[in-house]
Formats: structure tokens, sequence, C-alpha cells
């Protein structure tokens, strides 16, 4: 059993609950979240 703690577990997780949430936008919302996430600096975080 994992621990809830457990990064990897905790990685998938949210992956999963993106997905879900990604699944039910419009297209308009994904092109706004597209453009959100490519004009920001993720790289430097995690």
């Amino acid at each position: 059993m994992m621990l809830y703690g457990d990064d990897e577990y905790r990685r998938e997780e949210l992956i999963r609950n993106i997905e879900h949430q990604i699944e039910q936008m419009t297209l308009r919302q994904l092109e706004m979240l597209h453009y959100e996430l490519s004009t920001k600096d993720y790289s430097s975080e995690g």
C-alpha cells in the first residue's frame, strides 16, 4: 500500500485529476489554458 505522502503517488493523483478536468473543458478554455502554459516559464520550478 502506498502512503498518501509518497511523492510519486501524489504526482499520479494530480495528473489524473488534471486530465479529468481538461476532458471537461471547451475548446476555448483549452486554448486559453494552452496560452497560459506556453507563456509561463515553469522550467525553474520543481
